[in-house]
């Protein structure tokens, strides 16, 4: 437990640590290095460490050792661990953070090593990348966060790691984070790329595709540092309410407050989300206001725009279902049903928990576990509606998901071309005259969005695209006010922006019996 500061003889103010080690004080002298480290020998120091540090160290591990999610690994690490309050949101800053800061720390600490970090072991990597954001990022006191890192290290990755450690952080204790950034990052004068890599914590290749993101639709390139830093600060928790089944007064009571842009959204202010009874019932859940816009853009924005019949509407890549259910609540009202296609098994099954309580209010949804890409060949021309949010490389997503621009390579981009060409095509096979095509993707790069969407209308000569802008507004809140959604006809949300996910979306309406020529 915290206690209140107490001034020490020499009139300087001091903090106990509470469990998660929020040492502040005398950290570091104004613009030189930093004070305070003990003089315990590492063999005299702790031999354990805090139950926050050692969470986000396990949740870390995961990530890197199994390549697991981390928004979905961390929780069940907390849970386990019953870190709550001011602890779990100091280990989600420190988990977080440091995967996010994860090319600049590696920068920093390859000048306080004396080998290749490839050749030090990938757990002691681990720790120390964490002990560096505290020190550089988190404003922990230098020797809090030496010994606690030191604890963390005999404790998980055994005695021997320990002096290495210690003697690292020693290192990186003696410069403040500016004092690092003169060091490692190159003048922008001589390498632009890489001095963006290196102050906003993203591969190069990564850096060039965002930029060309930007320029293909028609934004400033040069915001590049903008899009950068958002993706670098923790995304809010956004909640959709289920159509029919909750509302504004019922979340506003559990501690919520009203959504930014989308016509169902709440803003969660902080702490676990399922412990809201409608999170709980089914009745609301976590998503991205961006992806609600998106899926409300065919749900209620293409009212206007699609030709009868309508009754029957198709999620070809549904899974985990989240925008499944929106589609869900608004067919309701339209007397529709929806067919849920995943390929996957287990993700059908989340398909179906996100949908029950709507199935339950009325809703008709048929899930399929099938591969989106022969749903055209089993149903042609049987829907009026065809959400199609293809697989993508999640360049739009990396806010939420810092571990994936690690482990993403440049072939990405072209790796997943010919899966979204061949599923946009089933969608159009699948799109009754009349009928409108949603393409979504989670990644704002030409490769996947514009590209696929101009190969469809070159095989499609009958295949119009519709203005997205004004089927987009149709999902927005009374109280939105303006949102830029650029020239048309389609749409791309940034996060510098619009402070959601890079979700992209085309429009697209079958104008007359299909023409279509083989996929290459």
């Amino acid at each position: 437990m915290s206690e209140k500061p107490r001034k020490s003889r020499g009139g300087h103010t001091q903090r106990h640590r509470n469990d998660a080690g929020h040492e502040r004080s005398g950290s570091r002298g104004k613009g030189g290095p930093r004070k305070g480290y003990s003089r315990h020998r590492p063999s005299e120091r702790r031999r354990h460490t805090t139950p926050s540090r050692l969470a986000a160290y396990e949740a870390i591990r995961r990530v890197s050792s199994e390549d697991a999610y981390a928004n979905i690994v961390f929780p069940a690490v907390l849970r386990r661990h019953r870190i709550e309050g001011r602890d779990a949101a100091f280990a989600t800053e420190l988990f977080y953070g440091s995967l996010r800061a994860q090319g600049r720390l590696d920068a920093v600490l390859a000048q306080c090593v004396d080998r290749p970090l490839t050749k030090i072991e990938p757990a002691v990597l681990d720790v120390l990348r964490l002990g560096a954001y505290q020190m550089l990022d988190m404003e922990v006191a230098a020797h809090a966060a030496a010994s606690e890192t030191v604890g963390l290290a005999r404790e998980v990755t055994g005695a021997g790691s320990a002096s290495l450690v210690n003697a690292v952080l020693r290192r990186v204790g003696e410069r403040t984070r500016e004092q690092w950034l003169d060091i490692v990052v190159p003048s922008r004068d001589d390498n632009a790329d890489r001095f963006l890599s290196i102050t906003y914590s993203h591969p190069e290749w990564i850096v060039r595709a965002l930029r060309e993101a930007l320029k293909a639709h028609g934004r400033d390139p040069r915001e590049i540092d903008a899009l950068l830093a958002a993706q670098n600060e923790a995304p809010s928790v956004s909640l959709v309410m289920r159509p029919g089944l909750t509302d504004e007064n019922e979340l506003t009571r559990s501690g919520a407050t009203p959504g930014r842009w989308s016509l169902f959204s709440m803003a969660w202010p902080g702490g676990d989300p399922g412990q809201i009874p409608a999170v709980e019932e089914g009745r609301a859940a976590v998503q991205d206001e961006g992806s609600q816009l998106v899926a409300l853009a065919l749900a209620l924005g293409a009212d206007t725009l699609v030709s009868e019949p309508d009754h029957h509407w198709l999620d070809l890549c549904s899974g985990p279902g989240g925008k499944t259910a929106l589609l869900a609540g608004a067919s309701i009202t339209h007397d529709a049903e929806v067919m849920a296609v995943e390929l996957q098994e287990h993700r059908t099954r989340l398909v179906e928990r996100s949908v029950a309580t709507l199935v339950e209010a009325g809703a008709e949804v048929e899930t399929l576990t099938a591969d989106g890409r022969e749903v055209g060949q089993r149903f042609p021309e049987q829907f009026s509606r065809v959400l199609a949010d293809v697989p993508c490389s999640g360049l739009g997503a990396l806010r939420r998901r810092p571990e994936s621009r690690w482990r993403k390579k440049p072939g990405d981009l072209g790796g997943l071309a010919r899966l979204q060409r061949e599923l946009l095509e089933s969608a159009v096979q699948s799109a009754q005259v009349g009928g409108i095509i949603a393409y979504v993707t989670c990644s704002p790069h030409a490769n996947e969005t514009l590209l696929v969407v101009k190969e469809a209308q070159r095989r499609h000569k009958d295949l119009e695209v519709i203005d997205a802008r004004d089927a987009v507004r149709a999902g927005l809140r009374s109280d939105a006010g303006d949102i830029d959604l650029g020239d048309g006809p389609y749409v791309q949300l940034w996060p510098h922006v619009h402070g959601t996910d890079a979700m992209f979306l085309a429009l697209l309406r079958k104008t007359d019996a299909p023409t279509t020529s083989h996929v290459q």
